[in-house]
């Protein structure tokens, strides 16, 4: 079992940056994807491989970024420009040796 460990939620203003990184407590030649999810319904926000390549939901492509530092096996995503409609519950999820593993979620409110 692997327990991914999350943070960096809160309350943010229209407009303004989150980053919410994700550690994964395994060796990071064992992880072949992070991620993050949104939702109850588990929307995809942004995928990162673990040689580097992205994939986004159109609806944060070009705000939104995510990276992955492979020495401390942990996987960033940097919200800029947020919007009230980026509101929800946000998922770490990583594959480690073909098996999903899912963060207990981060909660990002965007208001005013």
């Amino acid at each position: 079992q692997v327990q991914l460990v999350e943070s960096g939620g809160g309350l943010v203003q229209p407009g303004g940056s989150l980053r919410l990184p994700c550690a994964a407590p395994v060796s990071s030649f064992s992880i072949s994807a992070m991620g993050w999810y949104r939702g109850k319904e588990r929307e995809l926000v942004a995928v990162i491989t673990s040689g580097g390549s992205t994939n986004y939901a159109d609806s944060v492509k070009g705000r939104f970024t995510i990276s992955r530092d492979n020495a401390k096996n942990t996987a960033y995503l940097q919200m800029n420009s947020l919007k009230p409609e980026d509101t929800a519950v946000y998922y770490c999820t990583a594959k480690v040796q073909l098996v999903n593993y899912w963060g207990k979620g981060s909660l990002v409110t965007v208001s005013s």
